[in-house]
């Protein structure tokens, strides 16, 4: 395993980092303190939840995923890992009104989000907090164009970088952190953070994959050029890309099995021709589908770590393996010629 500086901070990650959004649905808190075990056998030192999961986000469930991670940390030793987790934005009560009452990115609400975590967690600070979602009116989660609305939850983001900020200085928070943002959004965080003369966000965890390599539009420079380094979230698409989905297989305890209407951008006809190409580039090649997606991921310049999941240790294991691949130029060349014939099936 390798490890990499998490921005321009001083804390160095693996480039795998361990997704836990499956605890307290499809993993019981045995198994995912299992998970948690193999992956820090393997080198694995960087762990990412947030207050919303498990996903499928539900009431019934919600925040369970915090405390399955908490359980397990705290038989740890704290300084080994880096704990990321994400504060939600607004979104309709329907959808997350039980946090909260309806979150909102403000003072008050932030520094709620931000305790309850850490009571969870069983620590006293988070290496790298996050925004899960914007609060405002813009593209994300699938959404590609941006359509001219109203921000009904408008919080300036100037506003909350101060929250962040002052959280940050009182020794709770390591560093800083957004999810879902757009290269605007980008920007004025990094424009926010000179005005207020505070430590500018650390890295961006968005999703990207071979069937949605949009980051690549507009904020793999900034990255690149600002030291903001991706968290890629999705890199095997729910699993699509391993090819485990193909001819239409119905898997047990499968995400997109379980949960079509929720992953259903993976299972379009779009995606399902992709995916079909891919894999058999990876075939030509000599790779496995699963280690090919992954490893793609990981040897883009902007990627900091990979964001990987699973619902077992064998799965876990196949991803942990990519690790050891490094895609040649001739599949490189393949995977970058599919590309243009059918981009971002998946956004």
């Amino acid at each position: 395993m390798q490890y990499l500086p998490l921005g321009n901070s001083d804390i160095s990650v693996s480039q795998l980092c361990l997704g836990t959004m499956t605890y307290g649905r499809q993993n019981t808190a045995q198994q995912a303190h299992s998970q948690l075990d193999f992956a820090a056998q393997h080198g694995i030192n960087f762990i990412d939840t947030a207050e919303l999961y498990p996903a499928p986000v539900s009431a019934d469930t919600g925040p369970l995923t915090e405390t399955i991670v908490g359980q397990w940390l705290q038989k740890q030793k704290r300084d080994q890992f880096i704990i990321a987790t994400k504060v939600v934005g607004p979104a309709p009560k329907k959808w997350i009104g039980h946090i909260r009452g309806g979150p909102q990115l403000n003072d008050q609400q932030i520094e709620q989000a931000l305790n309850d975590s850490l009571q969870r967690l069983h620590t006293d600070y988070i290496d790298l907090y996050q925004i899960h979602w914007p609060a405002r009116n813009t593209n994300f989660f699938g959404k590609l164009g941006y359509s001219v609305g109203k921000d009904k939850h408008d919080s300036p983001i100037i506003d909350t970088l101060a929250t962040l900020a002052r959280l940050q200085k009182s020794g709770k928070v390591r560093h800083i952190g957004v999810s879902n943002e757009t290269p605007w959004g980008l920007h004025q965080y990094l424009t926010a953070a000179k005005s207020l003369g505070v430590e500018k966000i650390v890295s961006i965890q968005n999703p990207y994959c071979l069937l949605n390599r949009t980051f690549e539009i507009g904020l793999a420079e900034f990255s690149h050029r600002e030291h903001i380094g991706l968290l890629a979230y999705s890199p095997l698409a729910g699993g699509a890309l391993s090819g485990k989905y193909l001819h239409a297989q119905q898997l047990d305890n499968a995400r997109l099995t379980l949960y079509k209407d929720y992953f259903y951008k993976y299972t379009t006809e779009s995606a399902v021709r992709a995916v079909e190409s891919y894999v058999n580039v990876a075939q030509q090649h000599g790779y496995d589908p699963a280690h090919m997606a992954l490893a793609f991921v990981r040897q883009q310049p902007f990627v900091n770590a990979t964001i990987i999941g699973a619902t077992d240790c064998r799965q876990l294991k196949t991803n942990i393996d990519s690790v050891d691949v490094t895609l040649n130029d001739e599949c490189l060349k393949d995977i970058q010629k599919l590309h243009q014939q059918q981009p971002n099936p998946c956004p």
